[in-house]
């Protein structure tokens, strides 16, 4: 299993961090980054490999590889996304359709959360899950999160953003444990995401899968101080909870 991180975006509410650097790079305690943070994560449980789609301002990624590598001792491979300023995540996933055969742990690269995140969802393996999601049960919910509903022995049944809160189990965090026996399903559902709509999210991805009959299953992460940076408000939380870690 390998480590793997969405890093392709522009993140233009971010700006004017954002106009040189992709949103994965932007620091968040001192000199360290998100990227920083998740590749220490992958590192403190025993992942020795990881890829990065990288797109937008992709070269500061490429500037940085060795010495983030030498830093975490964990080898990075690069995977290009030649959309990633016009389409949506769904097609960056689909980008690493041949990492998702290895076997992964997928991490947005604008979630800030502890390495316990990683360390829960490998402890949730051994009972035939293919993929699990790391999922918060504990924050109040609003409209922007990505939310999900599971029922007992059936894992997810729906995962979106555009529901009502209080019918939500939890809130989807943005890192998900892919085990290499579902890369083929999922890479298959991805593609009929985004080529239904560009604009749509991996997580529509895997809405799709459970459509298919097929199980997405949670692993709930407990009480983590965790954000997902989207803008500057909550970049400042960021800034307050990645000292932490």
């Amino acid at each position: 299993m390998i480590g793997l991180v969405l890093a392709a975006g522009a993140g233009r509410r971010l700006r004017p961090y954002t106009d040189t650097l992709p949103k994965a790079l932007v620091p968040v305690d001192g000199d360290t980054t998100v990227l920083d943070l998740t590749l220490g994560n992958f590192a403190e449980v025993g992942l020795t490999d990881a890829a990065v789609v990288i797109g937008y301002r992709g070269e500061a990624v490429v500037e940085r590889q060795a010495a983030l590598e030498k830093k975490y001792g964990v080898k990075l491979h690069l995977v290009h996304n030649d959309k990633a300023e016009e389409w949506n995540n769904a097609y960056s996933l689909w980008c690493a359709r041949d990492v998702l055969t290895e076997g992964v742990i997928l991490a947005n690269g604008d979630t800030v959360h502890p390495a316990s995140v990683e360390r829960t969802l490998l402890a949730a393996r051994g009972n035939g899950q293919q993929i699990i999601l790391a999922l918060d049960t504990v924050k109040k919910l609003a409209d922007e999160e990505m939310k999900v509903v599971t029922a007992d022995g059936k894992g997810v049944r729906r995962i979106t953003k555009l529901m009502d809160p209080a019918e939500a189990t939890g809130e989807y965090i943005g890192v998900t444990l892919i085990e290499s026996q579902a890369a083929a399903a999922l890479a298959d559902a991805l593609k009929a995401t985004y080529e239904r709509d560009p604009q749509l999210y991996y997580e529509d991805g895997y809405q799709e899968l459970v459509n298919r009959g097929f199980q997405v299953d949670t692993a709930a992460i407990g009480e983590v101080s965790w954000v997902e940076i989207d803008n500057h408000d909550d970049l400042k939380r960021a800034r307050e909870i990645a000292c932490l870690y």
